[in-house]
């Protein structure tokens, strides 16, 4: 077992032994390069595995068989979309802003690998180990807000500006108490490294420490998800598919890809900041564990969507402010309180 959690650190001690210092800027950028490529594959693989988990999940929820027929058991239904969506022409309207249209799908496929890169998906294995690595996966999630805002605008369309203008509007409010959830945790481990945050947790997951924290960390990701019940951005009865409306081919595609690689990316800061990350009993390797957990998390959002009907928009942010808003306030007030009678009793 021992062999089994230290797979990942063989493998990379075995490639550096073929420099002549294992520690040269040349071993250091081609362990880089690598593991560049397997973040790539992990969210492109998990898009494509999710499209069809999310056609599962939805035929179970609603007693509809699903996808069944192409290949076994429907299995290679994700790959014929991927060939359709590659067959299609891709057409950019008259009046759009160019540039601006033909970059936001990009940046946005390009966000949950650079999120991913943080996350410690065993023991010693972060592909970056940083320090503020919880503010550096905020900071970078935040961008997506701007991705929308530009496929509203640069496509020139009144209902895509519309959809854009709404996602600002949605994901910088709950972007708010997204963030106060995990201030609870950081004031505990006093740290904003995930490696510690998941080392903190070897006795007890901080799930069972903080549970309102991770009830609003979950309402609150799947509206930055603009995942129903919170998908107002593309609201089909109001505003056509949001910022999506004009995009065709392989660049809706990427928007697509974009969802699910941020639905990955989220998930896996849940797992690591809430559910114990890697940490597990010793009869799997670490890294199983955190991709089991990984796996429940995206199972529990993908239920969520399939069962819950999409809110109204005053709905929708007055969940925000004045909901979510004042109970992660609440949190961070009786996270502190309980630290400093935990302090008091043990000094005394």
């Amino acid at each position: 077992m021992e062999t089994l959690n230290n797979l990942f650190l063989i493998i990379a001690k075995f490639i550096r032994s073929f420099f002549a210092d294992p520690q040269s800027i040349w071993a250091n950028l081609t362990m880089n390069v690598i593991n560049f490529i397997i973040v790539v594959l992990i969210v492109v693989l998990a898009a494509l595995i999710l499209i069809l988990l999310e056609r599962k999940v939805a035929g179970w929820t609603s007693q509809r068989p699903g996808p069944n027929r192409l290949g076994p058991r429907g299995w290679f239904q994700t790959i014929a979309d991927a060939l359709k969506l590659m067959g299609k022409e891709d057409v950019t309207p008259a009046g759009a802003d160019k540039v601006i249209f033909k970059i936001a799908p990009m940046i946005i496929f390009c966000l949950p690998m650079m999120t991913l890169a943080v996350i410690p998906y065993g023991n010693g294995l972060a592909p970056v180990n940083i320090d503020l690595g919880i503010f550096y996966f905020i900071a970078i999630s935040s961008i997506s807000t701007l991705c929308f805002l530009m496929a509203g605008w640069g496509s020139n369309n009144k209902y895509s500006l519309l959809g854009g203008m709404r996602a600002v509007a949605q994901m910088i409010s709950y972007e708010i108490p997204l963030l106060f959830s995990l201030l609870g945790v950081v004031m505990i481990t006093q740290s904003f490294n995930l490696g510690t945050i998941v080392e903190a947790q070897g006795t007890i997951p901080f799930i069972a420490i903080q549970p309102l924290a991770f009830a609003i960390f979950l309402i609150a990701g799947l509206a930055e998800l603009n995942r129903a019940p919170f998908d107002l951005v593309e609201a089909d009865q109001e505003v056509v598919a949001g910022p999506f409306t004009e995009y065709t081919g392989l660049r809706w595609g990427l928007f697509f890809l974009g969802e699910y690689g941020n639905m990955t990316a989220l998930s896996a800061l849940a797992a690591t900041v809430f559910l114990g990350g890697w940490q597990g009993p010793g009869f799997l390797p670490g890294y199983v564990w955190f991709f089991m957990k990984v796996g429940v998390m995206i199972f529990i959002m993908m239920w969520v969507r399939w069962t819950f009907p999409r809110i109204r928009i005053d709905h929708l942010m007055h969940l925000a402010w004045k909901v979510l808003l004042p109970l992660s306030l609440a949190n961070i007030l009786l996270t502190g309180l309980g630290i400093y009678i935990y302090r008091f009793v043990m000094g005394g």
